[in-house]
């Protein structure tokens, strides 16, 4: 390269280094960063006296589905009225006049009044008294299977919220430890023992355990404010855990199995009503008569009974027959489908249970094995035979182990309520 090009270029280099220099980037500490503001503590408090059939029961008190239950049985009422009905439909009255006066003229006049009423078929009405049973087990069944399924969401809030505190126990209790290790570096750095190095690790470790901390009380605090929202309550079941239930198969009397049973039930009623009502039902008018001929001075008076009977239609029948048959089908195609989800999901719990169980006790060896080697490591820094390093190693080590067995303890009773909520038993 020409000396003269070197010079330009080491020119350019030192007009690109003095700007640099002369405007420097740096990053602002002191601003400050935009603040949110919570107006709720969603503190809980337990109470000894709270079971957890009381927080479902007012769970389900608060719950909006109670308006189509409600709706569900004033329908199952009303079907139940109509089959006990006198008459299938409503009974209808005519009126019919005749006159000549247009046409004729010869004073021709006829009146004539009368009411249809409509006659059940054969088996009809049995069709419709069976529809009113099931419909009225239906809306029960309906309620049953809605509170079991109300029982496991109260379930999984409340649990939730126990690991959600463990999360912030073991959290609080890094704190407590990262701030004692700290206070200790710190006159031991004072003293001349330690590097300062050493301190500022301590004091990183403090930092990121006060953020942890914070994160898991939020964390609290939200699993908190939804079990407020599902029940209303204000205090928690001091002792929520359930006994394991002895049943272990899925039984038909599962309330979400009896709501589809009866579902089913209902839907085979309604096949068999619609096959019975491929026609219309017959109706017999009765009424009376009054006329008068062409150029007659008398009215003659008469009673008048008439019956008529529709024929069947294919027409008619058919999309009835179509969609009863669709809808018996889509019924019992649910019914299988839940029957295997279920008994899917007690298997899952069955084995959730004997997992979490031998998990559990892995977990209390490793706790132990964690404080006996916490415990030499605190000895050992204390001697200075361990740099701080490895003690903050092996103390979160401990801190996980801990972890580990109290979400263990946590999620046994938990599994233990998955299981009763899979076998169908309520709190």
């Amino acid at each position: 390269m020409k000396p003269y090009r070197l010079a330009w270029l080491a020119l350019a280099m030192n007009c690109l280094l003095a700007q640099a220099q002369a405007t420097p980037f740096e990053i602002d500490h002191d601003k400050a960063l935009p603040a949110i503001h919570i107006d709720h503590d969603d503190v809980l408090e337990g109470s000894a006296s709270l079971s957890m059939r009381n927080v479902l029961e007012a769970a389900y008190a608060r719950n909006p589905e109670q308006k189509l239950l409600q709706a569900l049985d004033s329908e199952a009422q009303a079907s139940y009225a109509r089959a006990a009905s006198a008459l299938p439909m409503a009974p209808a009255a005519g009126l019919r006049h005749i006159n000549d006066s247009l046409a004729s003229g010869r004073g021709e006049r006829e009146w004539e009044a009368g009411i249809d009423l409509p006659v059940w078929l054969p088996g009809q009405r049995a069709a419709r008294q069976s529809i009113a049973a099931h419909a009225r087990q239906g809306v029960a069944a309906s309620r049953e299977g809605f509170m079991m399924q109300l029982a496991g969401l109260v379930r999984d809030t409340v649990w939730d919220i126990a690991m959600r505190e463990n999360s912030f126990k073991l959290a609080q209790y890094r704190l407590d430890t990262a701030q004692a290790i700290q206070k200790d570096v710190m006159a031991r750095y004072q003293a001349g023992e330690l590097p300062r190095t050493d301190t500022m690790l301590a004091e990183d470790e403090t930092l990121k355990a006060q953020a942890a901390l914070m994160r898991a009380e939020a964390e609290v605090k939200h699993a908190r404010h939804r079990y407020t929202q599902l029940t209303g309550l204000d205090i928690l079941p001091a002792r929520p855990t359930e006994d394991l239930s002895p049943i272990r198969s899925l039984q038909d009397t599962h309330p979400l199995l009896k709501e589809a049973q009866a579902r089913l039930a209902l839907a085979a009623d309604e096949l068999r009503l619609a096959s019975i009502e491929k026609r219309e039902n017959p109706q017999v008018n009765i009424g009376a008569r009054t006329s008068r001929g062409g150029f007659d001075t008398q009215f003659n008076s008469a009673l008048t009974l008439s019956v008529r009977i529709p024929l069947d239609a294919e027409v008619r029948s058919a999309p009835m027959l179509a969609a009863a048959n669709s809808n018996l089908a889509r019924t019992s195609a649910a019914l299988d489908r839940l029957t295997l989800a279920m008994q899917t999901m007690l298997h899952e719990a069955m084995h959730n249970l004997a997992v979490t169980h031998a998990e559990l006790e892995i977990a209390t060896h490793q706790r132990a094995l964690a404080q006996e080697n916490l415990h030499l490591a605190h000895k050992a820094f204390k001697l200075g035979e361990n740099d701080l390093v490895g003690l903050m190693r092996i103390q979160a080590l401990a801190t996980e182990a801990e972890r580990a067995y109290l979400n263990r303890q946590t999620q046994m009773k938990w599994d233990i309520a998955k299981f009763n909520q899979a076998v169908g038993v309520l709190p």
